[in-house]
């Protein structure tokens, strides 16, 4: 996440209930304004055919992946699905690199090879950005597997929408996860709709974290537009990981405003639904929590708000001012030793 700030407080418990510093509001804020503003302008370049493909966006979500960010440690590994713009945005990576990579310039954060869905960062610990659904649910296990075997004590958190959890791989990984006891938290984004049709006409169990049930796996669900309720669960969840207790399934209850791709009408929900939604809106939540516990000013929110709108247009200046990759590109990367005697320079 492009802050000044990367230092996490933990929650301290008094007179029954939570409470979080002014430093990781102020965090929550900031980070979750970054993803917005970004994804926002994300959205305009898609409708000047800037960006082509595929491009799904966050916009509502912000909180999943803020308040499971200082819930976490430094060394934890990320994975998710193809809405994957915001968790790099969070871990620290370059908002310029992220957005070249959606415009498919050879300073993308993929080298301009991946797109939108495909984001990579070795550096810091995010390991994509998957096209297939449920496609990341096996590799979160797996890097799970490798945390454990090289006891480094920590962990994968691994994101999937509502609708990946039809797939085999997902109950396959679960299985293995809980019969080896690997350090991962399994989240699922539950928006409501999968890719279009809800939750409600795609399966027979629509209370989604049961499904830990079948692998005595301990699983809730969770208020996924609260940040401080994600951060709790996370650091729970991660506690137990770290004792060598295993995996844990977590239902994040988000709601995603826009459709599921920019393709996507959203004709199948109504636009009372989607107000009654925003009206919970994390960043708006978040900003009255710091305003009414006097934590920071309308004027500093607004400072912050005028520093994420420079990192967003500076992003975009880069991203167009940018290379596309050069065609001798195409072969590179593909295996792990790129020196094969037909690449040339």
């Amino acid at each position: 996440m492009a802050t000044s700030t990367q230092a996490k407080s933990k929650s301290a418990k008094k007179s029954g209930k939570s409470e979080f510093s002014k430093e990781t509001y102020l965090l929550w804020y900031e980070s979750m304004q970054l993803m917005r503003k970004f994804e926002e302008k994300a959205g305009q370049l898609y409708g000047q055919q800037k960006i082509r493909g595929f491009c799904h966006l966050y916009i509502g979500q912000e909180a999943c992946a803020a308040g499971a960010f200082t819930a976490l440690e430094k060394g934890d590994k990320w994975i998710t699905a193809y809405r994957d713009h915001a968790h790099p945005l969070i871990l620290g990576s370059d908002p310029k690199a992220v957005m070249a990579e959606l415009f498919a310039k050879e300073t993308g954060i993929s080298k301009g090879k991946g797109g939108s869905m495909h984001m990579f960062d070795k550096e810091h610990n995010f390991f994509g950005g998957h096209g297939i659904v449920g496609g990341q649910i096996p590799l979160g296990a797996g890097i799970g597997f490798a945390e454990k075997y090289n006891k480094t004590k920590n962990l994968c958190i691994c994101y999937m929408g509502d609708g990946a959890v039809r797939q085999g791989a997902f109950h396959e990984a679960l299985n293995l996860a809980m019969l080896w006891k690997l350090p991962v938290i399994f989240v699922i984004e539950n928006n409501g709709y999968a890719m279009g049709t809800s939750v409600k006409r795609t399966s027979n169990v629509t209370e989604l974290y049961t499904l830990a049930d079948s692998y005595d796996m301990p699983a809730e669900p969770v208020d996924g537009m609260s940040p401080e309720a994600v951060h709790e669960s996370v650091s729970k969840a991660a506690d137990r990981a770290r004792k060598g207790d295993g995996p844990t399934l977590l239902e994040f209850r988000t709601y995603r405003y826009k459709g599921h791709s920019m393709s996507d009408p959203a004709k199948y929900r109504s636009k009372e639904e989607v107000e009654d939604y925003k009206r919970r809106d994390p960043i708006e939540v978040v900003k009255k929590s710091i305003l009414d516990g006097k934590m920071a000013s309308q004027k500093d929110l607004d400072a912050i708000d005028e520093k994420i709108n420079g990192i967003v247009e500076e992003s975009v200046k880069f991203a167009e001012e940018s290379n596309y990759p050069d065609p001798s590109e195409a072969m590179r990367d593909v295996y792990a030793q790129p020196d094969y005697p037909y690449i040339t320079d």
